[in-house]
């Protein structure tokens, strides 16, 4: 019984981090439906139409689209970030690689191919297809959920946006030609340059300020010129 106990603490441990980030991330997504929905509400009063339930507006496009402009825009984030840290540096900066390291690195650095060691994953170790897949595979998946989830705020977009036409009598528009109003343009950038600006700050300002015990923060000692290493 004790064992057990135990075994159950060292899950919550060993993964308090994805877990944490894991209940936020529904709780939050629990509450902008919420609010979503007395503000969508909102606008259907004053225009005169019914009221939508919570069951109904959680499938709704309105809500749809709201979740996932801001997913395309935290996946290009980490995208443009994983390649862009291969061969950017940032000198004193704990989120970059040091000066020298710009670019891909030797297999020997990378422990790829004959440095591969026992307990690196198996691909690591092979030369062929699958290693060059799999050295790039944590940038293609982010790269690939940019894509998709942009699509999916695109398309729910469309429909968030010819239900609008349609409340205000005017004509809907194609997926393709919704592509181009500003209406898409203008949810989708709002969040890239926010996105931008984050990422920016995190690397300069972790030049001079610190967080003791953070990995995202050199150690509190260290001096400012220092650059690629983690406390």
């Amino acid at each position: 019984m004790t064992h057990g106990r135990e075994r159950g603490r060292g899950f919550w441990r060993e993964n308090s981090l994805t877990l944490a980030f894991g209940i936020a991330f529904l709780v939050v997504l629990a509450c902008q439906a919420v609010v979503g929905r007395a503000e969508f509400n909102e606008q259907m009063t004053v225009e005169g139409l019914q009221s939508l339930g919570f069951a109904e507006y959680l499938t709704s496009s309105d809500f749809a689209v709201d979740v996932t402009e801001n997913w395309q825009s935290e996946f290009l984030q980490f995208f443009l970030y994983i390649f862009g840290t291969v061969y950017l540096v940032q000198r004193g900066s704990p989120e970059s690689k040091k000066i020298h390291q710009a670019g891909n690195e030797s297999e020997q650095d990378q422990r790829m191919g004959d440095h591969a060691r026992p307990d690196s994953p198996r691909w690591a170790g092979t030369k062929d297809w699958r290693q060059s897949l799999y050295a790039r595979s944590l940038g293609i998946v982010m790269g690939t959920l940019f894509i998709l989830s942009w699509l999916a705020q695109s398309i729910t977009g469309t429909a968030a946006y010819n239900d609008q036409q349609l409340r205000q009598l005017e004509d809907p528009v194609s997926w393709a030609g919704y592509l181009v109003t500003p209406d898409f343009w203008n949810r989708t950038l709002q969040n890239w340059q926010s996105e931008l600006l984050a990422v920016a700050a995190m690397v300069v300002l972790s030049i001079y300020l610190r967080q003791r015990g953070s990995p995202e923060s050199k150690p509190v000692g260290a001096p400012h010129t220092a650059t690629g290493i983690e406390g």
